[in-house]
Order: C-alpha cells, then structure tokens, then sequence
C-alpha cells in the first residue's frame, strides 16, 4: 500500500479507534522501527510496528479483506444498529468481523422484506448507494386496488411526491390473486419508502413489498428470511466493477476517481443520461 496516517493503518487492523490510537502515540506506547512513534507519522505497512512492546502482524496492517454479506431481511426487523422502541435490528443477525464493522448498502423499512446487502468497505458501500451510478433495485410488490394502463404509464413518466418528482424505470405484471395484484418494478434511486409512495400516489396500497435485487446481486430463492451468505470472490469483484471500484483497490482507501455518471463511449463521446 502507499504511505498513510500511522493512526489510520492500526485503526483499520482493529487496535482501536484513530482517536483511541493517537491517545496510544502520544503516550509513547506506539513505535515504529524502535523508533518513538509521532501523531501523524506515515507509514506503508513495510515497517515493524509494535504496540505496547507487541510486534503487529504484516498482515493486519494491509487491512482486512473486502467482504459483502446478502442478507434475506424478515419483517419486523429495523435497518439500524440500535432502536429506541427496542426492535430486533438487522445487525443482531450477522457475523461477527475481526476488524471493522458492517455498513448496510441503503436501508429497507420495517415492514419491506428482502435482500439487503452489507460490506465492511465504506467505499463500496457509498459508491452503491450514490444515485450517480444508478445501482437498479427491483421489487417484487403486491398492491390492492384496481390498477390499469394509464396509471402504470403515469408511474412510467413520473410523478411528483413531497419530496419531488419520481417514477419507475421498469413495471412488469407479475400475477393477480382477486383484489391483489403483484408486479415487479425497477428504479434507480433509493429514498425513504419511494416505491410504497409512488403506488399510494395512484389511490392504492402495498400490502407486500419484497426487495429481490440490487444491481448485479439477485435474493436466491434458497436462501431463507433471516439467514445470510457471503458474496464469493468474483460476485465481490463484478459489484466493484459495476460502481468503477478497483476490486484489487485496498479496504478503506478510496482511490482517484472521475465523478460518478460522467462515463464515455469509444472514442472520447459522452453518454448522455
């Protein structure tokens, strides 16, 4: 890796907090060849380090793996790690990190079930949630009330909520069952109960919301409401590429980027969006 904050490395191999970490340097706990350590001191990882006289391994120092968690979220848990009103949350569920914490790719309401996607790469999971790269969440959804053509073709053009206009990228009809009928919709942003808004703006109500992908990574049908499943390496790497991430770029450590959306064609045109 290339030189970075001693403070950031240590706290990235799970020794404590970057504050925590310079409290340990300023008290001369921390040294770096035999040498003192300094707050802000930089390091490329090459170096011995030693905390309290403790030798940190080579391989805590390049950091941790990047790894991403699907996770079949159940009704009734919350997309937070603590809740007032103490609900479980979806946190309670997952598996333990030796270093870092899970960060959740965008959130699910209490009552939406479905996947949701965690990483322990803060980078990754930004990029996925910026509307610049147009990450597709697709829905299984169930409504109740008629619904017929042109109000399908008024969700296809666009409707204003309070918080502004929106619509579905993609509506298709998945079955009816007497009153419900379920579809499956496509859009590309992800504000607070957008697709249970824009159904209630057409005068009918979603009794069932099911997320079933987010860009490349669909639910497997086997995997059961409140279990998970790690990402294997190259579903890793195609979710790196789809958001212009480096898959071999460095847990934590963002890298020089165009701004998202601003992609060319062959031969140096730009794609309009």
């Amino acid at each position: 890796m290339s030189d970075e904050k001693l403070q950031k490395v240590l706290a990235r191999a799970g020794l404590g907090s970057r504050r925590q970490i310079e409290a340990m340097i300023a008290a001369g706990r921390v040294q770096v060849n035999g040498e003192p350590a300094r707050v802000g001191d930089r390091v490329t990882g090459h170096e011995k380090i030693r905390v309290d006289g403790n030798l940190v391994p080579p391989d805590k120092l390049a950091g941790p793996d990047r790894r991403v968690i699907m996770y079949h979220k159940p009704v009734g848990e919350v997309t937070s790690r603590d809740d007032p009103e103490g609900r479980p949350t979806v946190f309670s569920s997952l598996p333990r990190l030796r270093a870092g914490r899970w960060i959740s790719v965008g959130r699910l309401d209490v009552n939406t079930l479905g996947l949701l996607l965690f990483t322990n790469d803060g980078e990754l999971a930004n990029r996925l949630m910026h509307p610049g790269y147009r990450m597709p969440r697709r829905y299984a959804v169930r409504v109740f009330g008629e619904v017929d053509q042109a109000m399908i073709g008024r969700l296809l053009q666009g409707v204003e909520l309070e918080d502004g206009p929106a619509r579905f990228d993609a509506i298709e009809a998945g079955g009816a069952q007497g009153e419900n009928q379920w579809f499956h919709v496509t859009l590309h942003e992800g504000r607070q109960r957008e697709v249970r808004r824009l159904w209630e703006s057409q005068g009918v109500r979603v009794s069932r919301l099911i997320r079933v992908a987010y860009g490349p990574v669909t639910l497997p049908k086997n995997l059961g409401r409140g279990e998970w499943r790690f990402l294997d390496r190259d579903a890793v790497a195609a979710l790196c590429r789809a958001v212009e991430l480096d898959p071999e770029q460095p847990v934590g450590k963002p890298e020089l980027r165009r701004k998202p959306g601003r992609k060319r064609r062959p031969g140096g045109v730009r794609r309009r969006r």
